[in-house]
């Protein structure tokens, strides 16, 4: 009985160090080193976006002009993406602000 407060523990702390590839991005990004608020983006992102826009939407942390590209495409695929990204913008931004 007593080991369960340990196996517990393990799982909460675990879990907490498994970070997605927005909340990484975010925290390498050098504008907020704010572990929950990059946690929170994280779980919208979760919510609203698949694995792989995730992985492009963590890549405009690093260059800010590949989201330009992107808004600025005439590709049917790119616009999708970017009215999905948008999209998760605004929730982040309302969900996780300060």
């Amino acid at each position: 009985m007593k080991k369960l407060p340990i196996v517990i523990a393990f799982l909460v702390m675990g879990s907490a160090a498994v970070a997605g590839p927005v909340e990484s991005a975010c925290m390498r990004a050098g504008r907020t080193a704010d572990r929950a608020l990059c946690g929170c983006i994280q779980q919208v992102a979760d919510m609203s976006l698949t694995s792989a826009d995730q992985r492009r939407a963590a890549a405009f942390f690093k260059d800010p002009e590949k989201a330009q590209e992107v808004r600025m495409s005439d590709r049917a695929s790119d616009e999708d993406f970017w009215n999905r990204y948008k999209s998760f913008a605004q929730n982040a931004e309302s969900l996780c602000a300060r």
